[in-house]
């Protein structure tokens, strides 16, 4: 639940939404369903007019299309086979105009557009299949097995966990009742075998250059838990790399001729990262939830978690920063606001709200009527910082930063005090301590040896001390199993009659104590006590029993001694625990 402070920042940020923002296009009708991995903007022609792609789920079972609008009218469209995972557009060659490529990961293809035409489709390479499978459909072919057998076979392999090392054949032919089998296994049994793995998410290297334009190659994560780096002409695998976990969102920097780091969220609750020459991910973060999406900022890496929570971590796996949101987070992206030298991060809620975050800082607002599902900042058309906005159903929105927008921020969790930053007052190094500073550099190792000496007798007299304590039972709380007593006791009065009270208490857990007596030592020609002798009645595991005694001061040289208090069982010499009580000098006896 927020604080006070943060709904009244909130509700000033959302004042402040109408003075940030411009509403440039709002279109509740434009049916558009798909997610920020399969929107981008991209100057597709090479004139300067930017236009925004969208790769379209249609109802998700037909109807998918790759959508391009010009300004706010749809410009061109295609059909695309199956749902699309990610969409990105790169530059694949030098040539001139520089013209991007579109690229749309959809299955275990890459269909590539070049100039709004199809160009080329890559295919992922497949996966070795496993050969007790092989066997069995060979078998099912020959007539060796029927398709009972086949059956039971295949659902034996299944539970040994090879479940993702199945073809779709086997997986499609278990899923069918026992009356479609037969004639499943029929049709398909002389087809060769193939298993083919899925992109899951996909994202683009510069090559060589770090220039807007320079050609770029393409990383895409696959369901088979690799990591694929292809080339943008040839479209041949340059790299492989493998995973832990399947990849689910994926952000990378660099260059792959000179060096470039992969930061990748899995589905196993993890974080890994991958550099140029590795062909096995490093684990540097381990997240309280599943990921709902991951950006990086500079050094920072910044993730979304189920848990509504917004972390930031560095490069090498430390927590910065926590930030708690009111809804589900259901999409985010950078915003780059170069005019400014302003990147923030753009978070969508799943209650209509699409907040700006500078660092944990939120500084910007913008409320929805429905939850946006993707989101993308950037040139579109002819201006340079455009927001674009598609919500649950399927709306479109476009709003314009205004050029006199700022973004301030301001922490308004609890924190150290203000006068903590300041800077102390250090004085000079003195000629003192120069030259303390040259005797230790000089003299560091015979300093050691003396230090790690005194350590070492210092540990040898705390482990004598211990051992003697446990020899004479002079701990409080009783070592031994067969009696676990916890003793305590105290003196009070200020003399010559002084009344001590032990408490003594059974905590064992179950079992009760019998047989037990408390005596005393002290000095008899200096104190005289009532009841040297004290008889324990039954203790009751967790019970405190408190014993009380007259202690009398008989001396007249006002000086104070110290009585010992034993717990002993009958019958034997050797004390279960002991407590040792100062006494005080009596009052009485004090020569005025």
């Amino acid at each position: 639940m927020e604080s006070s402070s943060e709904k009244a920042n909130q509700r000033e940020n959302n004042d402040d939404g109408d003075k940030v923002w411009l509403n440039a296009h709002q279109d509740p009708m434009a049916n558009l369903y798909t997610f920020s991995s399969s929107i981008s903007l991209a100057d597709l022609n090479a004139d300067g007019d930017f236009k925004l792609l969208v790769a379209d789920f249609g109802t998700g079972t037909f109807d998918m299309k790759l959508k391009v609008f010009k300004g706010t009218s749809l410009f061109m469209e295609s059909a695309i086979i199956d749902l699309s995972t990610a969409l990105v557009t790169f530059y694949m060659d030098t040539n001139d105009p520089r013209t991007p490529a579109v690229a749309v990961a959809s299955g275990p293809f890459i269909y590539v557009y070049k100039n709004l035409r199809p160009y080329f489709k890559f295919t992922l390479p497949p996966l070795e299949v496993n050969a007790v499978e092989q066997d069995l459909w060979n078998q099912a072919k020959e007539d060796k097995i029927d398709f009972q057998m086949l059956k039971e076979m295949l659902e034996s392999l299944k539970n040994e966990g090879s479940e993702g090392e199945l073809t779709v054949r086997s997986l499609k032919f278990l899923s069918l009742p026992l009356d479609e089998m037969e004639n499943f296994a029929s049709i398909y049994e002389a087809a060769p075998l193939k298993r083919q793995t899925v992109i899951t998410c996909m994202n683009t290297l510069k090559k060589s250059m770090a220039d807007d334009d320079a050609v770029s190659c393409l990383v895409i994560g696959t369901e088979s838990k690799d990591i694929y780096v292809l080339d943008p002409e040839a479209f041949t695998v340059l790299s492989k790399m493998s995973l832990p976990s399947v990849p689910s969102f994926m952000s990378v920097t660099g260059l792959f001729d000179v060096e470039f780091r992969i930061v990748v969220a899995c589905r196993d609750g993890k974080v890994y990262t991958l550099k140029r020459g590795s062909k096995t991910a490093k684990a540097c973060i381990e997240l309280t939830s599943q990921a709902v999406s991951l950006e990086r900022i500079g050094k920072n890496i910044i993730i979304g978690c189920m848990d509504d929570t917004l972390t930031c971590y560095s490069t090498k796996g430390k927590k910065l920063w926590t930030v708690y949101l009111p809804s589900n987070i259901v999409s985010m992206a950078i915003m780059d606001y170069k005019a400014r030298s302003f990147k923030g991060l753009l978070v969508s809620l799943n209650n209509g709200e699409t907040r700006v975050y500078k660092d944990k800082f939120l500084v910007s607002t913008i409320k929805t009527n429905d939850p946006v599902t993707a989101i993308r900042f950037g040139r579109f058309g002819r201006e340079d910082s455009a927001l674009i906005l598609i919500t649950t159903v399927g709306g479109l929105y476009v709003k314009i930063l205004k050029r006199t927008a700022t973004f301030e921020g301001k922490d308004l969790t609890p924190g150290p005090p203000p006068a903590q930053s300041v800077k102390l007052n250090v004085p000079k190094k003195t000629k003192l301590f120069v030259d303390q500073t040259l005797r230790e550099r000089e003299s560091a190792v015979s300093m050691h040896r003396m230090f790690q000496h005194d350590l070492y007798l210092l540990r040898l007299t705390a482990a004598r001390s211990y051992v003697n304590a446990l020899q004479k039972s002079l701990n409080p709380v009783s070592s031994s199993a067969m009696e676990p007593l916890k003793l305590s006791a105290h003196i009070q009065g200020i003399g010559p009659a002084f009344k001590l009270t032990v408490n003594l208490q059974n905590i064992s857990p179950s079992v009760a104590i019998t047989n037990l007596l408390i005596t005393f030592q002290f000095d008899e020609s200096l104190y005289a006590l009532a009841k040297p002798c004290i008889v324990v009645p039954l203790l009751v595991p967790g019970l405190c029993y408190t014993f009380e005694s007259l202690v009398e001061c008989i001396s007249d040289k006002g000086i104070s001694d110290t009585i010992k208090v034993f717990v002993l069982r009958q019958g034997k010499s050797i004390p279960i625990i002991t407590a040792v009580i100062n006494m005080p000098v009596s009052e009485a006896l004090v020569i005025v």
